[in-house]
Order: C-alpha cells, then sequence, then structure tokens
C-alpha cells in the first residue's frame, strides 16, 4: 500500500491515518551507524536514539498503524488514553491506586530515577521534528511514551545491560532494525567493557527479545487500567516472566568485583589494576 492509500484512511473522527504532507521515511544504514558512534560517545544523548531509529524505518510500520489505530481497540483507547504522559505524570492519582500495584511500582521507578514521562516527549522535541495531526504521530507517541513502563514490567534496570534489554523486548514488540542495531551493538560493547567475564550478556538479551515476541503489544493496552492492577497480575496476563538472564549477569558481575550499574568505571579500575 501506498503513501497515497493512506493518507485516504481516517479513523471515525476524521483523522487521517497518515497525513499527505507527511514526508517518506528513507532508509540509511550508514546514518544509522554514525549516530550510533556518536550514542556510544555520549550514551546520554538520546536524541541519537531516535535519528538512528528514524534511518532504519521498518516496512511492517504503516500496517501496524493501521491495524491498530483503525481498529475498534484503537479508536476505545485514543478516546479514553488521549495523552500518556498527562496520565503517567500523575502521580498522585497514581499513588491512590492500591498497594503493589503497577502503578505503584510505575512512580517507584519514576521517582529513584529522576524521570518522568514529559521528559521523554522533551527528548522527542529537541529533534525539532514536524507533528502532523494524523494517526502515525499518536501511534508513535505512544510507542515513546510507553518505554519506562517497560522497565518496570520486566524488571531490566537502567544499568547499560537493563537498557539493551528493554531495547530488545521492544523489538519483539515492534520489530525495527534500529532496535536490533542499538541492542546488540550495545550488548557487544558491553561485553567488551567486561571483558573476561562469564556473565551471559547475550543470553539476557536474547531472553529479552523472546519476552517481547510472546508478550501482547503494551501499546494495545489500556494503560489507565492496567496502572490499577497488581503488578505480578499484569505481568503473569503480559506473559512476562522473571529476567533471570539478567539477574545472572548481575550476580556473576557482582561475585567478578564488576558493579553493574557502572561497567565503564569498573572496566577502567580493572584496567588499572592489571597495569600496575
Amino acid at each position: 500500500m501506498t503513501a497515497t492509500d493512506y493518507s485516504l484512511q481516517f479513523a471515525n473522527d476524521g483523522t487521517v491515518l497518515r497525513h499527505p504532507e507527511r514526508p517518506q521515511p528513507r532508509y540509511s544504514l550508514p546514518r544509522a551507524i554514525k549516530n550510533f558512534r556518536l550514542l556510544m560517545k555520549d550514551k546520554e544523548d538520546t536524541s541519537l536514539v531516535f535519528k538512528i531509529y528514524e534511518s532504519l524505518p521498518s516496512s511492517d510500520f504503516m500496517p501496524r498503524v493501521r491495524d491498530l489505530a483503525l481498529s475498534e481497540r484503537g479508536e476505545d483507547l485514543r478516546r479514553s488514553e488521549p495523552n500518556l504522559p498527562d496520565i503517567l505524570d500523575d502521580h498522585e492519582t497514581l499513588r491512590k491506586t492500591p498497594k503493589g500495584s503497577l502503578g505503584h511500582a510505575y512512580c517507584d521507578f519514576m521517582e529513584s530515577e529522576g524521570l518522568s514521562a514529559a521528559g521523554l516527549v522533551a527528548e522527542s522535541d529537541k529533534l525539532g521534528r514536524t507533528k502532523y495531526d494524523d494517526l502515525v504521530q499518536w501511534f508513535g507517541d505512544r510507542s515513546r511514551d510507553t518505554h519506562d513502563l517497560f522497565h518496570v514490567l520486566t524488571d531490566y534496570g537502567r544499568d547499560a545491560l537493563g537498557e539493551q534489554c528493554v531495547l530488545l523486548f521492544t523489538h519483539g514488540q515492534s520489530p525495527t532494525q534500529g532496535h536490533l542495531l542499538i541492542g546488540y551493538a550495545g550488548s557487544a560493547n558491553i561485553k567488551k567493557m567486561a571483558w573476561g567475564s562469564k556473565a551471559p550478556v547475550m543470553g539476557a538479551v536474547r531472553q529479552a527479545k523472546k519476552t517481547g515476541k510472546g508478550a501482547p503489544r503494551l501499546i494495545e493496552q489500556p494503560i489507565r487500567e492496567l496502572l490499577k492492577l497488581p503488578l505480578e497480575d499484569v505481568r503473569a496476563a503480559l506473559n512476562i516472566p522473571e529476567p533471570t538472564e539478567y539477574r545472572e549477569c548481575h550476580r556473576i558481575w557482582r561475585e567478578e568485583g564488576i558493579d553493574p550499574m557502572d561497567l565503564l568505571a569498573s572496566a577502567n579500575t580493572s584496567n588499572e589494576l592489571a597495569s600496575a
């Protein structure tokens, strides 16, 4: 189906599936690799992550947008959850859910990490991309806004390996070459930093990818309702098991004297000791 065909499809409220002025994505592996190398030098520059994704568009993206956005479920989600950051950043309301809920766990995670859903939006906006009043915009925004929920549901932390695992989990949910490039290349870089370690790094990311593929897509779920439910019940309903390989990596690293939360510092310390 062509871009023109997508611009002729509309939701019940008249929102176009793909705005006719939205530029066609251009595939460029060299550009993606260039931005990945920059990301390895400055891992805090999350704008590079978005640039990598833009350089490696998926041929399945528009069919996924269409299948959800034009479905009855998609229509319901757009009515009940038009803007996820407003829901996710309302910690006062989320704290009123029962103890042990996904909502409480999400608040604990975001507050402990100093994060907000609005902050991720701001990082995305730094790219200065034109926004279009279409269903592609809604789908892309919703995909972005569920990222930190993935951390909470999977129990992958924000350490280097945890982020790679979340990326491969996300690939399992919504396959893109961008997730594969960052996830696997980043994991290889972790193995390099912890050279000689017995930690099953690649096993951890492969498990994450399998888990993501086997779980119902979170983007299609009623997030507001899930936040009210017990965290363990949500994990069970979404078929998300414990991240055993990831935890094994952390256990082995600690035994080897490596700090899982700061692999670079641990690697530098090891190198200094080896050269002494």
